[in-house]
């Protein structure tokens, strides 16, 4: 490692080229390093290719822009944006936090950001990876691969698919074939990724591509339970995309200037919504090819069979998307009664709705429509994924987080991406982040070091156990231990017992 001229800036030699970092906070960090070629022009909805690397100093000061997505001033209700400017197709970029490009092997962090597929960055702020690099000696690395209809759009038979996950499969060979100029160890790299992100994870896991580039990972709140397109499926949300972009066709698209694809995608939120369920307009596409199965199914065979899994959600997952919309507030029981049957059928819909009752005293048909989509789309996928690596002898480790935010009058609970802040233990990179408004102090800050801790143990031996943290055994299918992040943390036995039990009758 050579210094610059000016002390504060850093130089390493990469297999792709001299790149020029900053130190910040005792750490080297590298912003917007290319990992691949711009999918720009002939590009677009292309496999990504191998950046041909540079000649001469590259500069890596400053994050590269994220990719092309909506965005509106002051963000959302929530979670306060999850994007910002500038945006430009040209995105396929890296971050990396090292505590020092010194050939220490250190163990890899690579960090996939959520935003349901059509939002988000991996330079955010709340993702920074100082941290982690600084309080677990890890080398840390945050993605941006395309997303919306310029990653996900299926444009047809003849046409390549799934760029979204090719674009981080050409990230992770890069994190292979550099990491350890910088630090780090590129037998031991972790895969961690929340919401979309780690739907990401755990395709990337089992991917015929990725084998040997991976050797854990960690499942924050992945939508399981999506029911995923095959081309043919897929080919009908294209339509309608086209329809809304005043294009007849594949090349007329290609024609199109960025922003006018991503009003288009905007549009197509409309077209495919449905009452009481996630809206995902773009989704994965199983072709039996870029992505040869569900990712779901991605770590029980093969070689992902061997690889260490952390696996968790929150308890209320669906109010991010859901419990300050008026209308799902004034949601009926016989609404919900409707919406049940389309899982469990309808002779079945009053017992079900029921036993959600039950299980929340008080409840109102808002709570118990909030219940069911949690469980069907995040809870109970991620116990039966546990549930199988537990019948195979594949270690997985389980958890819930339950600490619910006082913010907008309580009527979020444990909601969908509330662990965040916890899992970075960075506060003060979320002000913009209106749900974490009223939080105790001094509850947040233990439940950050409980959970960043453990993160971060996990990162380095697979096992997530640390001196400040109640024993955490492995998922099994006899007593099914799951950890409660709360205000009090401790495993319990069979924490989703009820869903899983429930969910075993469901009739689609």
């Amino acid at each position: 490692m050579a210094h610059s001229p000016d002390e504060d800036q850093m130089v390493v030699d990469l297999p792709a080229g001299r790149l020029r970092g900053a130190a910040e906070g005792g750490l080297l960090v590298f912003r917007g390093v290319p990992y691949a070629e711009p999918p720009v022009g002939d590009l677009r909805w292309k496999p990504a290719r191998p950046h041909p690397g540079w000649s001469g100093f590259r500069d890596a000061t400053a994050d590269g822009p994220s990719a092309p997505q909506p965005y509106r001033d002051g963000g959302d209700p929530v979670l306060g944006g999850h994007g910002s400017p500038p945006f430009d197709e040209d995105c396929l970029t890296l971050d990396v936090w090292t505590p020092g490009a010194d050939g220490a092997l250190r163990p890899v962090l690579v960090w996939i950001h959520g935003g349901g597929f059509v939002s988000g960055s991996g330079s955010l702020p709340g993702y920074s990876g100082a941290t982690f690099a600084r309080d677990g000696d890890l080398v840390v690395v945050s993605i941006n691969y395309r997303i919306g209809p310029l990653g996900y759009l299926c444009l047809g038979p003849g046409e390549d698919v799934n760029h979204w996950l090719g674009d981080q499969l050409a990230a992770l060979r890069w994190v292979r074939d550099n990491i350890a100029s910088l630090g780090g160890d590129p037998d031991s790299i972790t895969v961690a990724g929340q919401s979309g992100g780690a739907v990401s994870t755990a395709a990337l896991a089992g991917h015929p591509q990725a084998q040997g580039l991976v050797k854990r990972v960690i499942l924050q709140s992945p939508p399981l339970g999506l029911d995923l397109p095959d081309p043919a499926a897929a080919s009908e949300r294209t339509a309608a995309y086209l329809e809304l972009a005043e294009a007849k066709d594949a090349a007329e698209l290609r024609t199109l200037p960025w922003p006018a694809l991503i009003g288009a995608g905007i549009g197509l939120f409309a077209r495919t919504a449905r009452w009481g369920y996630w809206p995902t307009p773009f989704l994965p596409v199983i072709d039996g090819a870029t992505l040869p199965q569900h990712p779901a199914e991605a770590l029980l065979g093969g070689a992902a069979a061997g690889i260490d899994v952390m696996i968790g959600w929150t308890r209320e997952e669906a109010t991010f998307g859901f419990a300050l919309d008026e209308g799902y507030a004034a949601a009926t029981r016989e609404q919900v009664t409707g919406r049940i049957a389309e899982t469990f059928g309808g002779s079945r819909a009053p017992a079900v709705y029921a036993a959600y009752e039950r299980a929340r005293p008080g409840a109102r048909p808002h709570d118990v429509l909030m219940d069911l989509i949690t469980d069907e789309l995040f809870r109970v996928p991620a116990v039966r994924l546990a549930e199988a690596r537990a019948a195979l002898g594949r270690p997985v480790w389980a958890y819930q987080f339950d600490l619910p935010t006082p913010a907008c009058e309580g009527r979020l609970g444990a909601t969908h991406c509330l662990e965040l802040p916890f899992v970075f233990d960075n506060f003060d990179q979320w002000s913009h982040a209106p749900f974490l408004a009223g939080l105790d102090p001094a509850v947040r800050d233990g439940l950050a070091h409980a959970m960043h801790q453990a993160w971060i143990s996990f990162v380095r031996t697979g096992d997530p156990n640390h001196a400040d943290l109640p024993r955490w055994q492995p998922y099994d299918t006899r007593t099914r231990s799951t950890m409660r992040f709360d205000s009090v943390t401790g495993a319990l036995d069979d924490l989703a017992g009820a869903a899983r039990r429930l969910h075993l009758t469901r009739v689609t």
